[in-house]
């Protein structure tokens, strides 16, 4: 692998150490209804063209570290799911969604690479790897097997956008009401944190990973990146003059990291890094970390954070909007 494609596995996937079912939630709406049998075929465009789904979906399988996500708020229970590693050991899923399993206990690929073989046992209608970042004969290989849904034209790997991963998803398994519905809650419950705390929106903000001994700051194109943003915070010039657009993060060089300097910085991180990440006496002489604007998480705020998908933002905007305000108070 190329160090690019290295550090993408390290980042989207943390270390990716990568049936139809019913299910009321609370991000808004009823329980899903019924897909219309009368709205297939479907077909969605994507990256390498367009998948054509035949029938309602019965058997679909997770190959994003999201997709699992829109797929439970709609009523379809994964056969398998390829969560990020610090679900691995939930069902492959975050808290938000482990209700809408319903008792189910989905299979969890935890391989960094597609297994190509392991999903054509599964004997899947629908694979669905829209937040995945397999390439195109990986994709010619799994639409061999069944329609496979991936990303669309003009996003990079881990970086489609909350809506357009849950339209893109809704229409493939007859479900856009409901996929709509899900966007409305998930939106509703970020403007409902901003009005609560309006002194958050204007200021500056940085998410950043810690892993591996290095930084890295994540990019409007990453769902960590826009986390902050739909709090109406804003990114560093900083950080974005070095966004070259074909990646969702930006490398942070030890003698860099001054580049994190921000209102608020929000580290994610492993449980067993914390202590490292709140002890480093380089990041400590950063305005904001000396002044106390630091935040360093490695719970469900990071998973939700790194989900931000419709079932994990009204989790996420209740969570770490208290979190980001306590740090803006120590400006």
């Amino acid at each position: 692998m190329t160090r690019r494609a290295s550090l993408t596995t390290i980042l989207a996937v943390a270390a990716l150490a990568l049936s139809a079912c019913g299910g009321s939630t609370d991000t808004g709406g009823d329980a899903p209804a019924a897909a219309d049998d009368a709205a297939f075929p479907v077909t969605v465009e994507h990256i390498w063209g367009e998948t054509t789904v035949p029938a309602k979906p019965e058997r679909v399988v997770a190959l994003g570290v999201t997709d699992s996500d829109p797929l439970l708020g709609m009523g379809v229970v994964p056969l398998a799911v390829t969560p990020f590693v610090f679900y691995a050991d939930t069902n492959g899923v975050g808290p938000w969604a482990q209700d809408l399993l319903g008792g189910a206990e989905p299979e969890v690929l935890t391989s960094s690479e597609v297994d190509v073989e392991a999903v054509a046992a599964l004997r899947p209608d629908l694979i669905v790897g829209v937040s995945a970042g397999f390439d195109e004969p990986v994709y010619e290989q799994l639409s061999a097997i069944a329609p496979t849904l991936v990303r669309p034209e003009g996003t990079v790997a881990y970086g489609v956008d909350r809506d357009t991963a849950t339209r893109m998803i809704a229409q493939a398994v007859g479900e856009v009401d409901r996929g709509e519905e899900l966007i409305a809650a998930a939106d509703q419950a970020f403007a409902d944190a901003v009005a609560a705390h309006p002194e958050i929106e204007g200021a500056t903000g940085v998410a950043a990973l810690y892993s591996g001994g290095q930084f890295y700051a994540f990019l409007p194109a990453d769902a960590r990146g826009r986390a902050l943003g739909e709090l109406g915070m804003q990114l560093p010039a900083a950080i974005t003059d070095q966004d070259t657009g074909d990646s969702f993060y930006v490398d942070v060089s030890a003698e860099r990291l001054d580049l994190l300097d921000a209102d608020v910085l929000l580290v994610l991180t492993d449980p067993d890094a914390v202590a490292t990440v709140e002890a480093d006496p380089v990041l400590a002489q950063v305005p904001v970390v000396a002044r106390g604007g630091m935040v360093v998480d490695a719970g469900d705020v990071r998973g939700a954070m790194s989900y931000n998908s419709v079932l994990s933002a009204p989790y996420l905007a209740e969570n770490l909007t208290p979190l980001v305000a306590a740090a803006l108070a120590a400006r």
